[in-house]
């Protein structure tokens, strides 16, 4: 069967954009279209020790593909459009918008516990000032520190600590029983019956781990999580969603990014553009995601302050909640309205106006402020 045309499309080369990007080139390759992916590195994909506020107002992860875009090296890129600038060069527009994943966050342990569950003072990783303020209005005892690198890696980190205690704890139990593996009474010592929780040598045990937590074993610990938060959507594209104990967060209380869960794919006008908006673009998902990134448009927010903002189609109108927290989640600015979808952009930038006059920009700046300090 001949193809209908060829594409080349930019991404990331990091595991998790890379998939991404491959569910794009298969569903346009059941349309017939033959599409070669260009990884392209980024800036943020360079400086992998800084926080995502801290690389910079916008763009981090998204200005080196679009230039290839420009430049006509490639004709699309996909996107995370989470991680996209409310403002681009005018020749580019976001051809499609696919249907959306799941847009919410997941707390992620090594033992499935959820935030209420987690001990005093638990540390707890993430790369997001809008996470870190939503922990902390949530449980202000918290211990939020950073926490960079692929999805792989963070989990990596979160269980190594457990498995490498775990390990020696058998390996122990093994050598009091002459290297055979048979199980004690009280093998760690907190005076409790173990029963067969020894009942398989170390070596057996090994073999019964999957590649991540192989690799977890092996890394080396330089601070210890009690947790992670991270995307629900970017767990499932990796195919990491269902190998991590996990809670999904309650969308009303950590409001998901703008965007969060959705992808877009960038492209000058023309028949590429054309071919990509009939192929990929999902109506409702660039609705919703319109309203979102529109408030965060208005309050100037970009990658710098803690804004959630979600939004949800119902019939014939769309409902939006937004929260804009300070850093250290103390104060906060939050509101839900109901949009009409015939003019839902104008309507969600008159409620971005409402929430900045009740003090959404000065959250803001002060947000700003503080990445500057940093």
């Amino acid at each position: 069967m001949s193809t209908r045309g060829s594409l080349r499309l930019a991404t990331r080369g990091s595991d998790l954009a890379v998939r991404q990007a491959a569910s794009v080139r298969d569903a346009l390759a059941d349309r017939r279209y033959d599409v070669d992916l260009v990884e392209v590195e980024t800036r943020g994909d360079q400086i992998r020790d800084e926080l995502i506020h801290r690389l910079g107002k916008t763009g981090a992860f998204v200005r080196a593909l679009d230039e290839g875009v420009l430049d006509g090296d490639v004709d699309g890129a996909v996107h995370s459009m989470k991680d996209m600038p409310t403002e681009s060069p005018p020749e580019l527009q976001v051809a499609a918008v696919p249907e959306r994943g799941p847009p919410g966050d997941v707390l992620l342990t090594p033992d499935g516990a959820d935030l209420d569950d987690l001990p005093a003072e638990a540390t707890v990783g993430t790369a997001s000032m809008r996470r870190q303020a939503q922990l902390l209005a949530s449980r202000d005892d918290l211990e939020v520190v950073p926490i960079r690198g692929n999805v792989d890696t963070r989990i990596e980190k979160l269980l190594a600590p457990g498995l490498q205690r775990e390990h020696e704890r058998r390996l122990e139990a093994a050598e009091d029983g002459d290297g055979d593996g048979e199980t004690r009474d009280d093998a760690d010592g907190d005076g409790t019956d173990d029963g067969d929780e020894y009942d398989r040598s170390p070596e057996e045990w090994f073999d019964d781990l999957d590649e991540l937590e192989r690799k977890a074993l092996g890394r080396e610990v330089d601070e210890e999580f009690d947790a992670l938060v991270l995307a629900e959507a970017g767990l499932q594209r990796a195919g990491l969603l269902h190998q991590v104990p996990h809670q999904r967060l309650p969308s009303e209380e950590f409001v998901p990014a703008p965007g969060q869960g959705a992808l877009a794919i960038t492209a000058t006008a023309g028949d590429a553009a054309d071919a990509l908006h009939d192929v990929l673009d999902h109506p409702r998902t660039r609705v919703e995601t319109t309203v979102e990134r529109t408030v965060l448009a208005e309050l100037n927010g970009g990658c710098i302050a803690p804004i959630g903002a979600y939004a949800v189609l119902q019939g014939a109108h769309v409902h939006v909640t937004v929260r804009v927290l300070s850093p250290d989640g103390t104060e906060r600015v939050e509101g839900s309205r109901d949009l009409p979808v015939e003019t839902h952009a104008e309507a969600a930038a008159a409620f971005a106006a409402d929430l900045r006059e009740r003090g959404a920009a000065e959250l803001v700046e002060r947000a700003r402020e503080e990445a500057d300090r940093d």
